[in-house]
């Protein structure tokens, strides 16, 4: 009985520790600012795809000439992608359909991209769109910048 007991409290500190650093991870993400709520969809045909596959939620943070992209759901302390701002070219814009609706935050646009000839989507709020088309035009002069 005492072993059982003790069993399950080193379960409830393991929870709790790991949670503990979940949020950890998360706060120190968004310390420096610059951060906003962003699924990614990586290397997509050029069809839409509707059935809501394939869609990771992460935090995207802005840093310098490039964004950093976290998975929310890790605990790993390095972005799990690094979108070049030279190399994002918008191609289309649309609202999520069918069962995407469902994989994806209540509020969400998706931004078909490219990044050095992969195609990806991008999902996030229209206060998020805004200021991400804001930071892909306000590239320094004599860099490409390719919105749709």
């Amino acid at each position: 009985m005492v072993l059982a007991l003790w069993v399950c409290g080193l379960v409830v500190v393991l929870v709790a520790v790991g949670l503990f650093v979940f949020g950890l991870r998360r706060r120190l993400i968004q310390r420096s600012g610059g951060t906003f709520d962003c699924s990614v969809r990586w290397n997509m045909s050029a069809e839409p795809d509707i059935s809501g596959k394939g869609w990771v939620y992460g935090v995207a943070r802005y840093s310098g000439d490039r964004i950093d992209w976290f998975r929310v759901f890790s605990y790993a302390p390095r972005p799990r992608r690094v979108l070049e701002r030279s190399a994002i070219e918008v191609i289309d814009r649309r609202l999520p359909e069918g069962e995407e609706e469902l994989a994806l935050l209540s509020d969400a646009v998706v931004l078909g991209c490219l990044h050095r000839e992969t195609r990806l989507e991008l999902a996030m709020s229209e206060d998020a769109l805004t200021g991400f088309l804001a930071w892909l035009e306000a590239a320094p002069p004599g860099q490409r910048v390719n919105v749709a």
